[in-house]
């Protein structure tokens, strides 16, 4: 039996995602992923209408399936860990935007990174904000130090990481981020 709707488009969604992890998106093509999924190549154009379009849905996709809100426990640092736990879960949602940025930067020099990642993410709330904001009003944390820069200083070096090494960063670096760089510059003294 043929699949159709919301099954075909999530085994379409799941077939790009590993084109994209095994071959990145240069080498991406719509006709691999209706191969891989058994359907046609205009089945896919009548729901994307390029490969960056169902790139980016894949993405999103896969994005999904990581949530990284964190459940309120009273601790920022162990809201903190929570939560760059859960974006472990997607660090390699981030070696792969990294592949379609450079590929789509090098084609249309238009196309920033911050015009990628807000397109990526749109509709999300920001978990780390909201963790950031519940400390505030357990006076955990001096919202005067939250300058922009601090507020994403977390996210930056994660990203940093998985982009430098293709990989989640290490319990033990996720620690030290939050122990002796975070935490020292937000805390109420």
């Amino acid at each position: 039996m043929r699949r159709r709707g919301a099954e075909l488009e999530l085994a379409i969604l799941e077939a790009a995602w590993a084109e994209l992890v095994e071959s990145g998106y240069a080498r991406l093509t719509m006709e691999n992923v209706a191969s891989r999924t058994g359907t046609s190549r205009p089945v896919l154009a009548r729901r994307w209408d390029s490969k960056y379009s169902l790139a980016i849905a894949a993405l999103r996709h896969q994005r999904e399936k990581y949530p990284l809100q964190v459940t309120e426990c009273g601790d920022l640092r162990t809201e903190l860990l929570d939560f760059l736990e859960r974006a472990c879960g997607r660090a390699s949602l981030i070696t792969v935007f990294f592949s379609l940025l450079t590929n789509e930067y090098s084609q249309d020099p238009a196309s920033s990174p911050q015009a990628l990642r807000d397109t990526l993410i749109k509709g999300e709330d920001n978990a780390l904000s909201s963790i950031l904001q519940r400390a505030v009003e357990r006076g955990e944390i001096d919202a005067q130090k939250l300058v922009p820069e601090v507020k994403t200083l977390l996210s930056d070096l994660f990203r940093h990481h998985a982009i430098m090494t293709l990989s989640a960063p290490p319990s033990t670096l996720r620690e030290t981020w939050v122990d002796t760089i975070f935490l020292p510059l937000v805390r109420n003294t």
